[in-house]
């Protein structure tokens, strides 16, 4: 097994599309790439500490490599807007790789220059590259967000279209396929 984080918008979203996706084993949603130790949620929405919204994904590679789980991540959120995904705004929603190994590391770097010249502009593309050194788990009731809230309307207007795409883009593997 590997793990991966990622940072792309409210957690919520990207922990539902990353739960979806065959060989991944565990998605936890949490805090990581900032300076406070043990932050809460109110103290990361108020954007002092530095953090991001992150997913950690437990994978088995030989299953879904991580190259497949950067093209489910740039799919599925936008990598071009600085600090901020749809209405969420604010340095703790930006797009990021925080990564485990320096084979990760290289294929992420890898992927966003091929990216950035698809679009004929490396500028376009606003996600960082960055070491993973902490990541703090966050509270319980947003883990396992969409699942257990999917009636609710953040989740029936802001998720549920993002895995419809998913379903649409990815359907050979998603585990509802």
């Amino acid at each position: 097994m590997e793990e991966a984080i990622f940072g792309g918008g409210c957690f919520w979203c990207t922990e539902a599309i990353f739960q979806r996706l065959r060989g991944v084993e565990k998605v936890e949603s949490g805090y990581s790439g900032g300076k406070t130790e043990n932050p809460t949620y109110e103290q990361v929405c108020n954007g002092d500490t530095g953090h991001v919204e992150v997913i950690r994904i437990t994978f088995n590679p030989a299953i879904i490599p991580f190259k497949t789980l950067l093209e489910v991540f740039f799919e599925t959120h936008d990598p071009t807007t600085l600090n901020r995904q749809g209405n969420d705004v604010g340095t703790q929603y930006r797009s990021v790789i925080f990564y485990t190994t320096e084979a990760q590391k290289t294929e992420a770097e890898s992927y966003i220059k091929t990216l950035g010249e698809t679009k004929r502009s490396m500028s376009l593309i606003v996600t960082r590259v960055e070491p993973a050194e902490n990541f703090y788990k966050a509270e319980s009731y947003h883990q396992n967000y969409f699942n257990e809230n999917q009636n609710k309307p953040y989740c029936s207007i802001i998720i549920s279209p993002k895995l419809d795409k998913l379903r649409e883009k990815f359907s050979p593997i998603t585990k509802e396929s």
